[in-house]
């Protein structure tokens, strides 16, 4: 993917969600200031809703009971592992030395020693895991947030990780597999793993939130926000993407 073809790729998220930014501030009378989409949020977010009840979740929850648990964690280990190679990338980008020697590290431990990532050897060691995704990269240069949006299937964003969604996207090492079953199924088996990972929260989730839409967006704006300013967001983050009244 050459880098003209990921602008252009780029470009066209961002048109479509502001058409759809448009359109939502268009229907909703009292728009929340992080969520003018509120109504077309709420529609997308109850699809995903039922679709994880009839389809994900009870996968999710087979493959728990039927896997033993070091299969589990090697599998997680080993998308843990990919995961690292794009956060040393994107801690690379933002200049942070120490994150990006960590994920170096752990990347090279734990493909060597670690049997291909089966095995979280850095962990053992204490190297911290420092996660990082294009988004972030974007937010810790400054880029606002902008308002929240529920895709469809792919669940909660910032305007923000939308734009940076293709890049992120080329980004995992599974999507440069040549082999299309190959690279379906470690897909299918990533999104099922991390399902599995989240039954119990989901169950504590439903169990506490009397609005699951309400909870779930205010727990992922806070996370994002403490994720960009590294746990100690200032009192007052005014966005000037973001949408007023």
């Amino acid at each position: 993917m050459t880098l003209q073809s990921a602008c252009i790729r780029v470009t066209r998220w961002a048109f479509l969600a502001c058409l759809v930014l448009l359109q939502a501030c268009a229907t909703v009378a009292n728009p929340d200031p992080r969520d003018p989409l509120e109504s077309f949020n709420r529609g997308v977010f109850g699809f995903n809703d039922a679709l994880d009840r009839a389809v994900v979740k009870p996968v999710a929850t087979v493959y728990r009971d039927a896997t033993p648990n070091w299969f589990r964690k090697g599998v997680s280990n080993f998308f843990g592992n990919l995961g690292d190679v794009w956060s040393a990338v994107n801690n690379g980008l933002q200049l942070r030395g120490q994150d990006f020697g960590d994920s170096v590290g752990r990347v090279m431990i734990n493909t060597t020693l670690g049997i291909g990532g089966l095995v979280d050897v850095a962990s053992d060691l204490n190297i911290e895991r420092h996660s990082a995704d294009f988004g972030l990269t974007l937010g810790r240069w400054g880029v606002g947030a902008g308002p929240y949006i529920v895709l469809p299937v792919l669940g909660p964003y910032t305007l923000r990780e939308v734009v940076a969604l293709p890049v992120d996207q080329q980004g995992n090492l599974v999507n440069q597999i040549a082999d299309d079953p190959t690279r379906y199924g470690l897909t299918v088996l990533e999104l099922v793993d991390l399902r599995a990972q989240y039954l119990r929260a989901g169950e504590v989730v439903e169990g506490a939130a009397l609005d699951k839409y309400s909870f779930m967006r205010d727990s992922y704006l806070q996370r994002q926000r403490n994720r960009v300013y590294d746990g100690n967001p200032p009192d007052e983050d005014i966005d000037p993407s973001a949408v007023t009244k």
